[in-house]
C-alpha cells in the first residue's frame, strides 16, 4: 500500500496535482477542482495537528469496525459522504487551493509519522500515524482519479 510518508509516493501525488487546471472535469461527485483541492487540504489538517473536528454518533457506533477502509489496498468508492469539516462549498480560486494543498503534502511527508496527531479520525476513530499516511495517501488518490489524474 502506498503512503503520502513514502518521499516517492508523495512526489506522485504531487506531479499528478501539477496535472490539474481550474477547467478539469470531475469523473463522479459535485465538487470543482478547487474545491476538491480546498477539501484534501481542509482534510490533511486533522493529521497535522491544525484542526480537531468531534466524532460523530455513526462513526462512534461503527467507525472502528470499518476503518480498515480507510488504509487498506482497495480504492474508496464514488459519492461516498465526508465529515462536514471538510465539506467545501464555496467557490475557492484554484492556483491558491493547489498551491496549499501542495506545501501541506510537502509538510506533511518532510514531518514524517512523528508529528502526526493523536487526534482521532471524526468517523473512524483512533488510527495509528502508519494509518493515518496509508489513508492520506489513499484519500488523495481517490480525488485525483476522480478528476482524470
Amino acid at each position: 500500500m502506498k503512503d503520502i510518508y513514502d518521499k516517492t509516493h508523495a512526489a506522485e501525488i504531487l506531479q499528478r496535482i501539477d496535472q490539474l487546471s481550474p477547467h478539469s472535469t470531475r469523473q463522479w461527485g459535485t465538487m470543482q477542482a478547487a474545491q476538491m483541492l480546498a477539501h484534501c487540504s481542509a482534510f490533511q489538517d486533522i493529521p497535522m495537528g491544525n484542526a480537531f473536528p468531534p466524532r460523530g454518533w455513526l462513526g462512534r457506533v461503527i467507525g472502528r469496525f470499518v476503518k480498515p477502509v480507510f488504509y487498506n489496498d482497495k480504492p474508496l468508492p464514488h459519492n461516498m459522504s465526508t465529515i462536514p469539516e471538510t465539506l467545501i462549498s464555496d467557490n475557492r480560486d484554484f492556483e491558491a487551493e493547489k498551491e496549499k494543498l501542495k506545501l501541506r503534502i510537502i509538510k506533511l511527508q518532510k514531518d514524517g509519522p512523528d508529528q502526526c496527531s493523536p487526534h482521532p479520525h471524526p468517523f473512524f476513530g483512533p488510527l495509528t500515524p502508519g494509518q493515518w499516511g496509508k489513508g492520506i495517501y489513499k484519500h488523495l488518490d481517490h480525488h485525483l482519479r476522480q478528476f482524470g489524474v
